[in-house]
């Protein structure tokens, strides 16, 4: 990729910076555009997203490269469905950083490796939603930790 342009989303979820990193990590957790996320969290170590995208099954994947609990997650990530070839150059990187503050927490995604602006655009409006998704699923399992 000649050009390194950045995507950014962030959000705002009401619990804890461990809370969320928890739910981030859990494999029940689909709030990876429904697909199932599997690591063991340790640098060096694989992370897989086996998922379903317009009716047909996909495996992502990619490498982890930092983890520091609860503040920072970075992996690589390749998809075979955005038809570049799995070669280092077609990874991007995702920098998952946990920023809390009085008992909430600001998540913020970075991904480099975008080719354009309009690219990264894109990336940062697809990653705004799976945000939201993790926020939903933090949520949902507050509540349900709250009604048992």
């Amino acid at each position: 990729m000649s050009e390194n342009h950045v995507a950014r989303a962030s959000v705002d979820v009401p619990a804890s910076a461990e809370t969320v990193w928890d739910t981030l990590v859990d494999p029940e957790a689909t709030w990876m555009m429904g697909a199932r996320v599997t690591s063991a969290y340790v640098v060096g170590v694989p992370i897989t997203f086996d998922g379903e995208w317009d009716g047909r099954p996909f495996q992502d994947h990619g490498e982890i490269l930092e983890v520091d609990r609860p503040r920072r997650l970075r992996y690589t990530h390749y998809s075979p469905l955005s038809g570049q070839p799995d070669v280092p150059e077609s990874y991007h990187h995702l920098t998952f950083t946990f920023d809390e503050d009085e008992g909430s927490t600001t998540v913020t995604l970075e991904q480099d490796g975008n080719g354009s602006a309009e690219e990264a655009s894109h990336a940062t409006a697809n990653w705004e939603q799976v945000l939201g998704a993790l926020r939903d699923a933090v949520v949902a399992d507050a509540g349900r930790a709250g009604s048992s």
